[in-house]
């Protein structure tokens, strides 16, 4: 048997989210798929972070085990060729069994992308958040600071989160502007659902000026999910980078251009 680890790139705007469910169109499902394909057995894959309906990935990781012998070229180009045009695997690589694509990380980073402009985009709507009204990004980035560090995210996280723990640790969070984008960045050991799409709905109302820097001590103290706003859409998420321990030294992901790599 052998395990094998997987980069995954996906547009996620038309898939009902990660996880594989019965007649829905799913980034799982349509993997296993393609894999199973591949393998001329049934596969299942384990990743390392699920996403939502409507979220992207340029760094999904995902590992399998398998009895078929196949080479690396065949789970990558082979797969490919049974993978609609919206997902990519990127890389393959053969790890020992003690690799968990979920387990064995040590942070997961994701990138929000916010088109900031009063006339919105056709080319972009399924791949930013357009946002109309004019933000502060240095603003945005003073209020988050505050979330860096180990903290209770009980006011970030849905009603729906299956987590035992509402304790998170941020590692980093940025905001910048490059022209009419606003991105951020968050890096997190792992995240509660809805976690990123619910701090980009606080950042939001503080750079339009709606609520103050200080807001966002006052939410994490409150602990009450009812104080954090908004929801932020998944059309401008990515989950761009998985960071495993030195032992898995994997591609890191390419990032489009159109997605301001810095």
């Amino acid at each position: 048997m052998t395990r094998v680890a997987l980069g995954i790139e996906y547009d996620g705007h038309e898939f009902y989210g990660w996880q594989a469910q019965a007649e829905l169109y799913t980034v799982q499902g349509t993997v296993e798929a393609a894999l199973s394909t591949i393998a001329a057995e049934p596969i299942k894959i384990l990743c390392a972070g699920r996403t939502d309906a409507g979220v992207h990935a340029t760094g999904q990781v995902v590992h399998f085990d398998t009895s078929a012998i196949r080479s690396l070229h065949a789970w990558t180009l082979g797969t490919n060729t049974h993978l609609p045009p919206t997902i990519a695997v990127r890389w393959a690589q053969e790890v020992d069994t003690e690799f968990h694509a979920r387990f064995s990380a040590l942070s997961r980073r994701y990138r929000y992308v916010i088109y900031n402009s009063p006339i919105r985009s056709a080319i972009l709507a399924a791949r930013v958040t357009w946002y109309p009204y004019a933000l502060d990004a240095e603003g945005m980035q003073a209020a988050a600071i505050h979330l860096l560090g180990e903290q209770d995210f009980s006011a970030f996280r849905s009603s729906q989160c299956e987590s035992n723990t509402p304790m998170r640790n941020v590692h980093e969070i940025k905001v910048w502007r490059e022209d009419t984008y606003v991105i951020i960045e968050i890096e997190a050991n792992a995240f509660l659902h809805h976690m990123v799409r619910n701090i980009v709905g606080v950042l939001l109302r503080i750079g339009a000026g709606r609520e103050s820097i200080n807001s966002v001590q006052k939410i994490l103290a409150s602990k009450d999910r009812r104080q954090a706003f908004e929801t932020a859409s998944a059309t401008g998420l990515y989950l761009i980078h998985v960071h495993y321990p030195e032992a898995y030294l994997f591609p890191r992901a390419e990032i489009p251009p159109l997605f301001l790599l810095r």
